[in-house]
């Protein structure tokens, strides 16, 4: 399977199944949509605008590409996931609710304002240490282990952070494991002493902010409704420049208020952050915030758009990473990996205050997918072989995308709260992720073409 498009002049080939990525000129480009379905004279009877000779050798790059192994590409990967729910899968990721509870009001929060629409609460050291054994228990032979401390807002708790920082780090030796812990935070507590330990313990920090101050404030208010940006640009600054512009990143959410985000995205790379992510809303459409089908033309050309600006800026020496633009065309995750996604329900559980499993943050309070609790461990298994189940050749609207190996079948979660079904697909993301995709293959084409 290939996928063909054009973005900001690149006539860009991908051969979905082997990964390689062709930039080539309009003639070569125009042969290979023809190429599979005709022969050579009709394909020359076909392209009568260009001179035969030169839609020859188009054919013969063409024919050594596939005999290399680099076009046409057949799927080799439908088999090895056929009987994907016996594969034997460890815990290697938490995401501990280390409070639900929170400081802002955000109007497009899916936690309810940090309560996931039930009491507020702190998760005690007791249970947060319960997790970390739960953790390094079920996670097998695996030495990395991966921790995120979550909300609400995460530093409402800060003194339990410390403890199980500390709890993690003393059992790490004797276990023959190594914690990555993050931090994601609305930055409101954020102060001196959070971020020298953030500094020190954190493998990566989350900062949560929307963009332009006026998008920020609307969508983010404090418990009182004023705005927050003013609150925590100045430490996010000061936070990311203490990172040395890595291990961190900051991380906005747009809606249908903003859809001119890549306005936010240069917002915040005008104000010195090199590392940024802008995430579409996802809400029901009866939500006056949520994005819309009639949206999708308008997002994605601010994509284009984005992209365009990433590399001029790149080539004047004022580049950023841009979260959704990032691949990685010669390593990135494994196969199973690629099929299968985060994870979620498997590899990776969320664990509430009082120590309930759920399959990730998003399914949290949805007592249909609680999995067990730190005492017990995982019971309900039947979710858990549902979870295994999700991969992209078992949902109907991935397994023929040209994205599947990027998006892995996307966000299980978006899934179910869309069509009540882990195996459906979330329509307005795909049309986004499909952009996104073309966009970062253009920004490596750009940048390839640069000699980076």
């Amino acid at each position: 399977m290939i996928h063909q498009f054009i973005n900001n002049g690149y006539y860009i080939v991908l051969d979905v199944c082997s990964g390689s990525v062709h930039v080539v000129d309009q003639l070569v480009y125009d042969v290979i949509a023809l190429y599979e379905q005709f022969d050579a004279e009709e394909i020359k009877q076909k392209l009568s605008q260009y001179p035969p000779a030169e839609i020859d050798e188009a054919l013969a790059e063409i024919r050594e590409l596939k005999e290399q192994g680099k076009l046409f590409t057949q799927d080799v990967y439908r088999d090895a996931i056929v009987d994907f729910k016996k594969r034997k899968t460890v815990v290697k990721a938490l995401c501990l609710h280390i409070a639900h509870d929170c400081n802002l009001a955000c109007k497009y929060c899916f936690a309810g304002e940090g309560e996931y629409h039930g009491d507020r609460s702190l998760m005690s050291y007791e249970v947060g240490k319960k997790a970390l054994d739960f953790l390094i228990e079920n996670s097998g032979s695996r030495v990395n282990l991966e921790v995120d401390f979550f909300g609400g807002e995460p530093l409402m708790n800060f003194r339990v952070v410390r403890e199980l920082v500390a709890y993690g780090r003393s059992r790490e030796r004797e276990c023959n494991k190594k914690f990555r812990f993050t931090l994601t935070t609305n930055g409101v507590l954020l102060d001196d002493e959070v971020m020298e330990f953030a500094n020190r313990e954190m493998s990566n920090v989350v900062l949560s902010i929307d963009g332009r101050r006026e998008v920020h404030d609307r969508m983010r208010p404090t418990r009182n409704g004023k705005g927050s940006y003013d609150l925590i640009i100045d430490k996010f600054k000061k936070m990311a420049e203490s990172r040395h512009q890595t291990n961190y990143y900051v991380r906005g959410t747009f809606t249908h208020y903003n859809l001119d985000f890549s306005k936010d995205v240069l917002h915040l790379a005008d104000e010195g952050f090199e590392q940024i992510s802008m995430e579409p809303v996802v809400a029901q459409p009866s939500e006056p915030y949520a994005i819309r089908e009639e949206d999708l033309p308008e997002l994605l050309k601010e994509y284009d758009k984005l992209a365009k600006e990433m590399v001029e800026r790149k080539k004047a020496g004022k580049g950023f990473q841009f979260f959704h633009f990032m691949i990685d065309l010669t390593g990135g995750p494994c196969l199973y990996k690629r099929l299968s996604g985060c994870g979620s329900g498997t590899e990776y559980l969320a664990v509430t205050p009082w120590g309930d499993l759920y399959p990730c943050h998003q399914f949290v309070g949805m007592e249909q997918f609680k999995l067990g609790n730190v005492d017990t461990g995982v019971t309900n298994t039947e979710v858990v072989d549902e979870f295994k189940l999700c991969n992209v050749y078992a949902k109907e609207k991935c397994k023929d995308c040209f994205a599947r190996f990027y998006c892995s079948g996307g966000c299980a979660a978006n899934s179910y709260n869309f069509h009540g079904n882990l195996l459906e697909a979330y329509d307005v993301g795909c049309e986004l992720e499909r952009k996104r995709v073309e966009c970062a293959l253009m920004l490596k084409a750009a940048l390839y073409e640069e000699g980076e």
